[in-house]
């Protein structure tokens, strides 16, 4: 009969006391959520991030993330079962270290694994007997066992008896009111059975599903899947609504009639291209793992080629609007309402709020923003700083990208100022000033 090592015994017990010290690496869109369903479940944890505004803005009690109240977070660090530090070198204090750090693309549209070898660098050399190393972060195939398990094994630690190592994709909807930590199965796939059956054992009092996986890479490739299906049909969608306007056919009522289909259609939205951290992101790991082993992805390519040139469509289509009203877009003030790339967020990672600045400033317009959860934003090398939702009337035009829940829109339907409204929003309002894309 097999008998269990003292480093798994001792840290079993400690997560089934929720003794277990848990350390979170990154403190962003992913990591707070996890820090506080760590916290909430009983867990002592800290949360890291080298970033000292955050830190001190997350000390006092202030979340900077929507799926965050700042009430529950100040409880939580009043309660003292969760502490926000910037010393990354407290990993060597944790039971559970999860690495919960940006992965984004360089400007060759390729996996920029700064963020995570520092993380993992530093998870390794403190790394010790009786601990689960969990990488959470996005990643290519391969990434779990080339940066933590194969140098562990280097540093002479037994993977599967010592330390153990999984991959637990996070799958954070940042602003969805329906889906949070707690109720989005969590996969996970651990190095070895032992290192799976333990990231297991941690995670389920934090979710209410845990999905194994026979493998990290398996885990790996399953979170590119997910947002490359996603990345592929809104690509294909907004094709679609190319080919409408076009045909002078309304896009929406299209996609309207077919999501009616109850079988093998799944109802995805146009608009002025992909932005987040995922889904304009991670068909591009997909694509370089694709590479590494000499195959093309051309689904991938196709699709980055129609989102990429999506916010100048949506550009020619408010100068073709204008050029039918006997204006020109060439002087024309522009105001661009809602630069975050979703509702009610104000999350701007690959916005296509920026391609859309740049086509109209390189076109000759004035461009200005109004954005209540965005007051500073980056386009076209300058910084933008948000104006007030008041006198529409200075306005030729109007781009709605992004539609919050807190900007009130009749007045803006009774300005009589043109409208395009790339989001469908206003559609109740059937107002003769508002044009859908």
């Amino acid at each position: 009969m097999a008998t269990v090592s003292q480093p798994r015994a001792l840290l079993q017990g400690r997560l089934r006391s929720r003794d277990a010290r848990v350390a979170i690496m990154g403190l962003g869109f992913a990591g707070l959520p996890m820090a506080v369903a760590c916290a909430a479940a009983g867990y002592p944890t800290l949360g890291l991030d080298i970033d000292p505004e955050r830190v001190a803005r997350l000390q006092r009690g202030e979340s900077p993330v929507a799926d965050v109240r700042s009430d529950a977070l100040a409880s939580l660090l009043e309660q003292g079962v969760l502490r926000v530090e910037d010393d990354l070198t407290q990993v060597a204090t944790a039971d559970v270290v999860l690495i919960c750090v940006p992965t984004p693309l360089t400007s060759e549209r390729t996996l920029d694994r700064r963020y995570l070898r520092q993380a993992a660098a530093t998870v390794i050399a403190h790394a010790h007997p009786g601990q689960l190393l969990l990488l959470q972060s996005t990643a290519a195939p391969g990434t779990t066992r080339a940066e933590l398990a194969e140098p562990l094994a280097a540093r002479g630690l037994v993977v599967g008896e010592e330390v153990y190592v999984a991959y637990a994709p996070e799958r954070i909807d940042p602003g969805n009111r329906e889906y949070s930590v707690r109720n989005t199965p969590k996969l996970l796939g651990g190095v070895t059975a032992a290192c799976t059956e333990i990231a297991a054992q941690f995670f389920t009092p934090l979710v209410e599903q845990v999905v194994p996986c026979a493998s990290p890479e398996v885990a790996e490739l399953s979170k590119l899947v997910e947002n490359t299906f996603r990345f592929v049909n809104i690509s294909l969608v907004n094709e679609v609504a190319r080919v409408c306007d076009r045909l002078g056919v309304d896009v929406w009522a299209v996609l309207a009639a077919a999501a009616t289909k109850p079988f093998a259609y799944l109802p995805h939205r146009p608009g002025a291209g992909v932005g987040g951290d995922c889904i304009p992101v991670t068909p591009f790991f997909l694509a370089e793992a694709a590479r590494s082993l000499g195959l093309e992805t051309r689904m991938v390519a196709a699709a980055g080629a129609i989102n990429a040139s999506q916010p100048a469509w949506v550009v020619d289509k408010l100068e073709r609007l204008l050029a039918e009203r006997g204006q020109a877009l060439a002087g024309a003030r522009v105001l661009v309402l809602g630069v975050a790339y979703k509702p009610d967020v104000a999350d701007v990672r690959e916005s296509p709020a920026v391609g859309v600045f740049e086509a109209l400033l390189a076109r000759g317009a004035t461009v200005a923003y109004h954005d209540p959860y965005v007051p500073r934003f980056r386009a076209a090398g300058q910084v933008w700083l948000s104006t007030q939702f008041t006198a529409l009337e200075r306005y030729t035009a109007v781009i709605l990208l992004t539609a919050h829940r807190s900007v009130p829109y009749a007045p803006l339907v009774g300005s009589g100022t043109l409208v395009l409204d790339t989001c469908n929003a206003l559609a109740s309002y059937h107002a003769p000033n508002v044009v859908p894309l």
